[in-house]
């Protein structure tokens, strides 16, 4: 099964470093930038391809790009005949979401890497014998980034946009099938940019469960990602960052030993997350976090947006609000 990339940034790495320890050739790279194009595919012995060229002859198409051209991208190599890997967020707009989903055919995996990392699948895995939940807390706690194009408006979001939608992912996959039906936020903005940088949200879920998720780049300079669920009967607690581990009524719980030769392209999910996807592509099936998954993650981040925007007033779930307007026009009107 043959790959493309399309988008050369950093984070394009990760994946590249899981396609070669699952012995997947890149056969083309396409980039904004013809000099990061042709350093990727130096380094992958791949051809240099314009964004129009794709998906010049892979199976899949792994779309990297920023948000605002996530949708374009991802048709684009969907109406080709290719495969999707879809890198978060999702893409800018719920109007784009639903179009993804209408033409993803089950060929469209949405990129959360969490999904497929061992310590929050084995806790995703135990979460069930706790019982109905009483508390749920998931955090991504870091440093402002100091690349990309993350600070500006252009983005479509900060840091619950961006770096938000890891922690809202682990709190849909800890409270499946229990549905999110009402968010609260609110996000703090900083002097030297347009966007967000620290979110507060309250995720009200049908159950009656509220659940609580926190984003930051106000944090740093280190990492800190976590998750907490209990109830009447245990407590789970996970740390994800800086050093995966996980903890069940206190006692340890061993994951399992990693084989890769670069840790944290597994513990992190990004090998898990490829072999799955190719797995599913081969047997015909759709892939477990799909297009679907992804709207309904930014379908909670627009109306976390747009509750922040009126004083952190409560907001129901699906967002029935503007579906073209990106979560910071939501936010910033």
């Amino acid at each position: 099964m043959r790959l493309a990339l399309c988008g050369a940034g950093m984070i394009s790495g990760a994946h590249v470093v899981a396609a070669q320890q699952l012995g997947l050739p890149v056969v083309a790279v396409a980039s904004r930038s013809a000099q990061r194009a042709s350093e990727r595919a130096a380094e992958l012995g791949a051809r240099v391809v314009t964004y129009d060229e794709l998906p010049a002859g892979a199976d899949v198409v792994i779309v990297s790009t920023p948000p605002a051209l996530h949708a374009a991208h991802a048709l684009a190599a969907l109406h080709a005949g290719a495969a999707v890997l879809l890198e978060k967020p999702l893409c800018t707009t719920l109007a784009d979401a639903d179009a993804l989903v209408e033409a993803a055919g089950g060929r469209l995996l949405y990129a959360e890497n969490l999904a497929f990392a061992p310590v929050v699948a084995e806790m995703v895995r135990r979460v069930g014998s706790l019982g109905p939940l009483q508390h749920l807390e998931v955090r991504s706690l870091q440093g402002r980034p100091t690349w990309g194009d993350f600070l500006t408006a252009e983005w479509g979001g900060g840091a619950l946009f961006d770096l938000g939608v890891h922690p809202l992912a682990v709190a849909l996959l800890l409270t499946t099938p229990d549905p999110v039906v009402a968010v609260s936020a609110h996000l703090q903005g900083a002097d030297d940019h347009p966007t967000d940088e620290h979110a507060e949200v309250t995720l009200r879920f049908a159950s009656g469960l509220a659940g609580r998720v926190v984003s930051s780049w106000a944090a740093g300079p280190g990492s800190v990602w976590d998750a907490q669920a209990a109830s009447a009967t245990g407590v789970l607690r996970a740390e994800i960052q800086p050093v995966p581990s996980l903890e069940h009524d206190g006692e340890p719980v061993a994951l399992p030993p990693l084989s890769a030769p670069i840790g944290q392209i597994e513990s992190y999910g990004y090998l898990g997350q490829l072999r799955s996807f190719t797995d599913d592509l081969r047997a015909g099936r759709s892939p477990t976090i799909d297009a679907a998954f992804g709207r309904t993650v930014l379908d909670i981040v627009c109306a976390a947006y747009a509750s922040a925007g009126q004083g952190g007033a409560e907001v129901s779930v699906p967002f029935d609000g503007q579906r073209d307007r990106t979560p910071l026009q939501l936010w910033r009107g």
